[in-house]
C-alpha cells in the first residue's frame, strides 16, 4: 500500500474511532471518503458506524466494532496498527534532570525537563514552601518563581501527571545573581566573559571531550572561592575537576574530590589580570575510557565568589528546643558576621545557617540533647572532659592533630559514637578509638560499612573514666576538616524503608506496597503501620509487624480504590509504643541519592 493511503488511513482510523463524521473529522480524511476506490468499505463502515459516539460506546467498544467490520476484508492488520493508543500518549512522566537545576531567591527562570515528559501539560509537586512551578505551553518546560525570602538549600520537585510520577529532582536555591553558560567556551582562548567574579553558572558538558572555560577579573590579593554542585547533590554522572588557568593556559591551581566528586577551590590572585575558571569531567563511574566525558546529563552549578562563602560552623548542629550560638567558617567572612545565634526548628528537622550576604548554606540537625564544640587543647595527654549525652563538633586543625574526649560510663550500659565528616563534605577519614581509665586499647573504629566515616558501639564493661580520641587515619588535617560526633545510649529501635518512590492504583484493583523492616538492637515491639495522607476512596487493610514471623521484617500493606482520579503525596508510617511511643516514617532512595520519606500515589479510574 501507498505511503500516501497509510498515513490516510491512520488518521481515518482515529476519526472512526473517536466517533467524528465525515464533515468533523481531520481533512486529511477526506481523501478517503470521497475517494472510495481506494478504500470502499472503510468508508462503508465510517458511514455505518458513527453513531456509536452518540450512544456512549467506550473507546475499546469503537475498535472493537472498527476491527470486526475491517477484518472481513482483508484490512485487519493495517487498520489496527493504525488506531491511536491512549496510553502512548499519556504516560507517567521519567524526568532524569532539569536544566538550569537551581535559580537565585526572588528570580523567576525557565527550566527544562530532561526524560520523557508523559502526557503534558504536567503538575509540579514541591515538598516546601518558597517555590512556585508552573507548566509551559512547550513540552517539557516549566517556568520556576523563587520567593525572596526563600531559604537557600535544596527543594525536591517531583512532575507528575494522571499517569503517575517521576522521581523527585533537586532544585537549588541561592543567594547570589545566575547566568547560564554558553557555548562556544571550550578554549582559553575563547573563554566565556562573566559579568563579574561573582556569580553562579549553570551549565552543561554536553558531549564527550567538552570542557568549560570561564574568564573573570581579579585583583591582586582578592581570593576567588570557585565551588561545583554536580554529583554529591544533583546526582550528575560527573567527576568534575575544576581549574584556575591563567590567560596563557598555565594551570595555577587545581581541586578535585574535595566534597565527594565536587571540586571546590580557594584561589588568591597574585596578580592584577584576567583569570579562567576550567571545568571538565570524567565519569563518575569508572570505564574503559581516556577521555573527559559529558552528556545531557551532565548538569553543574558552578558558584564563583570574591564575597563571603560559607564552608562549615562549629558547632555543626543545634539543640532542640534552645537556641544555639555558633561561629561560622569559610572565605572572606567577615569577622562580626561570622558569630550567629540560631533558633530551633519548631519541628525535628534542621536549623538553616545562611546570610543574604553569603554563598553557600548549612543545614544544621536539631538534637535532643546538647550541642557542644570541642575545646583546644584537648590532645591525649590533655583529654576535655564532657558529659554524656551529648553532640560533640570539631575540627582536625593540622597534620598529626588528636581530639580527645573523656567522660564517664555506668557498667552494663551500651553506648553508640557515631562520626559524620564525609557524609557532609569534608575530607576527614575519621578513626575512633576508646581508651579505659589505665590508658589501655579498647575498641578501635574506622569505616563504617562502605562509608569512611566511622562509627563505634560499646557496652562498658565496669563503671569508671573513658578516653575516646578521634584523629585522621592517615593523619592528615587542615581547616576543612571539620565533623560531627554523636554520643548516646544505643538503644533498640527500628526504621522502615519502602522499595518504590512512587506507586499508582486503579480503581477496582489492589495495590500491594511491601514495607521492609529494620529492627536495631532487637527492637521486639509491635509496629503498626497506616499510610498517611490518603484521599477519600481509597483505603488500606490493618497491618502490624511482629517481633516474630513473617511480618517481623517485611510487612505488605494493601491498598484498594473504589474511586478516582488523585495524584499527590503519602507517607507511610510505623508507631510502636515499645520503650515508649516513637513513631517513624518510611523512607525510599531516589535516583539522585537522597533518602526521602514522601511517596507518591496515582489512583487513575
Amino acid at each position: 500500500m501507498s505511503r500516501w493511503l497509510g498515513r490516510k488511513l491512520a488518521a481515518f482510523g482515529a476519526a472512526i474511532v473517536k466517533g467524528m463524521s465525515a464533515s468533523d473529522a481531520p481533512a486529511c480524511c477526506a481523501p478517503l471518503w470521497r475517494r472510495a476506490g481506494d478504500l470502499p468499505a472503510v468508508a462503508d463502515v465510517a458511514q455505518s458506524r458513527l453513531s456509536l459516539r452518540e450512544s456512549g460506546a467506550t473507546f475499546a467498544e469503537r475498535k472493537a466494532t472498527l476491527v470486526r467490520a475491517i477484518s472481513a476484508r482483508g484490512c485487519y492488520g493495517l487498520v489496527l496498527l493504525c488506531l491511536p493508543n491512549p496510553a502512548a500518549s499519556a504516560a507517567a512522566p521519567d524526568i532524569k534532570h532539569l536544566f538550569p537545576a537551581g535559580a537565585a531567591r526572588g528570580a523567576t527562570v525557565q527550566v527544562a525537563a530532561g526524560g520523557n515528559t508523559g502526557g503534558w501539560p504536567a503538575q509540579v509537586w514541591i515538598n516546601r514552601p518558597g517555590v512556585q512551578a508552573a507548566a509551559a505551553e512547550e513540552n517539557g518546560k516549566f517556568s520556576i518563581t523563587v520567593a525572596a525570602d526563600a531559604p537557600p538549600g535544596v527543594y525536591w520537585l517531583r512532575i507528575h501527571n494522571a499517569e503517575g510520577a517521576a522521581a523527585p529532582l533537586p532544585f537549588i536555591v541561592g543567594t547570589l545573581s545566575e547566568t547560564k553558560e554558553q557555548e562556544p567556551n571550550d578554549s582559553p582562548k575563547k573563554p566565556q566573559t562573566l559579568p563579574g567574579p561573582t556569580c553562579v553558572v549553570n551549565g552543561r558538558l554536553e558531549k564527550r571531550g567538552d570542557v568549560d572555560t570561564f574568564a573573570v577579573s581579579l585583583t591582586k590579593g582578592q581570593t576567588l572561592l570557585a565551588a561545583v554542585t554536580a554529583h554529591e547533590t544533583l546526582g550528575s554522572p560527573m567527576d568534575a575537576v575544576l581549574q584556575i588557568v591563567s590567560p596563557r593556559g598555565s594551570v595555577l591551581a587545581q581541586s578535585d574530590d574535595e566534597r565527594g566528586l565536587d571540586p571546590l577551590l580557594p584561589f588568591t590572585a597574585p596578580a592584577d589580570g584576567v583569570y579562567l575558571v576550567r571545568i571538565f569531567s570524567f565519569p563518575a563511574t569508572p570505564n574503559a575510557s581516556i577521555s573527559f566525558a559529558g552528556g545531557e546529563a551532565f548538569i553543574y552549578r558552578l558558584t564563583l565568589t570574591t564575597g563571603g562563602f560559607i564552608d562549615g560552623a562549629l558547632p555543626l548542629s543545634v539543640s532542640r528546643g534552645s537556641r544555639t550560638e555558633l561561629t561560622a567558617y569559610g572565605w572572606n567572612l567577615a569577622e562580626a558576621e561570622r558569630h550567629q545565634v540560631v533558633e530551633p526548628p519548631a519541628d525535628a528537622g534542621n536549623a538553616e545557617l545562611f546570610s543574604p550576604q553569603w554563598a553557600g548554606e548549612l543545614a544544621l540537625p536539631a538534637v535532643p540533647h546538647r550541642s557542644l564544640v570541642e575545646a583546644e587543647p584537648n590532645d591525649s595527654g590533655h583529654p576535655q572532659s564532657v558529659e554524656l549525652p551529648a553532640a560533640l563538633s570539631g575540627r582536625i586543625g593540622e597534620p598529626r592533630d588528636q581530639d580527645a574526649l573523656r567522660f564517664h560510663l555506668a557498667k552494663g550500659q551500651a553506648w553508640q559514637f557515631k562520626l559524620e565528616s564525609r557524609a557532609l563534605g569534608y575530607p576527614l577519614d575519621a578513626v575512633l578509638e576508646l581508651f579505659d581509665a589505665s590508658g589501655k586499647s579498647l575498641v578501635r573504629a574506622d569505616d563504617a560499612g562502605k562509608h569512611p566515616d566511622a562509627e563505634m558501639k560499646y557496652t562498658a564493661g565496669g563503671d569508671g573514666d573513658y578516653t575516646l580520641v578521634v584523629s585522621d587515619l592517615y593523619g592528615h588535617g587542615g581547616p576543612r576538616y571539620f565533623y560531627r560526633l554523636t554520643m548516646a545510649p544505643l538503644e533498640a529501635d527500628f526504621a522502615l524503608a519502602a522499595p518504590q518512590h512512587a506507586y499508582a492504583i486503579a480503581v477496582g484493583k489492589p495495590l500491594e506496597i511491601p514495607v521492609t523492616i529494620d529492627r536495631r538492637q532487637n527492637f521486639a515491639g509491635e509496629i503498626d503501620l497506616q499510610v498517611l495522607g490518603l484521599p477519600e476512596g481509597v483505603t488500606v487493610s490493618p497491618a502490624k509487624s511482629l517481633a516474630q514471623g513473617d511480618t517481623a521484617k517485611t510487612v505488605k500493606l494493601m491498598l484498594t480504590a473504589t474511586a478516582g482520579p488523585f495524584s499527590g503525596a503519602i507517607r507511610i508510617a510505623g508507631k510502636s509504643t515499645e520503650g515508649g511511643e516513637r513513631s517513624r516514617l518510611a523512607e525510599s532512595t531516589v535516583p539522585a541519592g537522597a533518602h526521602l520519606s514522601d511517596l507518591w500515589l496515582t489512583v487513575t479510574p
